[in-house]
């Protein structure tokens, strides 16, 4: 299925939407999947935008251990992959394909280090504030394993998740250099490999006080 600035691809991205973005500077990235344990519930949908809004959503099949498209678009050091929870993300990649995700941005870790004045960090809300647009979320808890028959609106719900991070990115930049916590950020940026590495050894405990 192709429509205006959305394509949904089988598998991997195709040669043409892999050399386009491959010259991106900058590409949000979101995964839909069957639960949120990467080691029991398997990666159903990868979806990708530009800079220009064009969006991608990749089926991924059951069993499926091979991108190597996509694979390379997340090794690549000089894309910047933009995730709202990367270290979700950049976890499920690894378990599924092996990969270890370079270039991270998380726009949860920078909401929470820039929007100190509120509690409210998901991508509803930080979309809402920073770009006046409120997101349907009706799909969000739904069955994304069956992927030949991905409705209208599940679809919708997957493209929206990404179309919005790269403004949304700017501008928290903007308000964490503003505020001089931009090197903090980084920082915690650097960090996300370590944590998704405890996560599948199931050591996700290890910081806290308790136990």
């Amino acid at each position: 299925m192709t429509l205006d600035k959305f394509q949904v691809c089988e598998g991997d991205l195709p040669l043409d939407i892999f050399n386009r973005y491959f010259k991106a500077d900058s590409l949000a990235i979101d995964t839909e999947t069957m639960g949120l344990v990467p080691q029991r519930d398997r990666l159903c949908l990868v979806q990708i935008c530009d800079r220009d809004g064009f969006v991608t959503a990749i089926r991924i099949a059951k069993g499926q251990t091979e991108a190597p498209y996509l694979t390379q678009l997340l090794e690549s050091e000089k894309i910047t992959k933009i995730f709202h929870y990367a270290r979700f993300d950049v976890a499920q990649f690894k378990h599924t394909f092996g990969v270890e995700t370079k270039s991270v941005f998380c726009t949860k870790i920078a909401s929470k280090i820039a929007r100190t004045y509120t509690q409210s960090h998901g991508l509803k809300s930080l979309v809402q504030e920073l770009e006046g647009i409120e997101l349907d979320k009706k799909a969000q808890s739904s069955d994304w394993g069956n992927v030949n028959s991905l409705s209208p609106e599940q679809l919708s719900y997957a493209g929206n998740d990404v179309r919005y991070l790269i403004p949304v990115k700017d501008k928290l930049i903007t308000m964490l250099q503003r505020e001089d916590r931009w090197e903090l950020t980084q920082r915690c940026f650097s960090a996300i490999s370590l944590f998704v590495d405890l996560d599948l050894m199931y050591y996700s405990n290890v910081f806290e006080h308790q136990g």
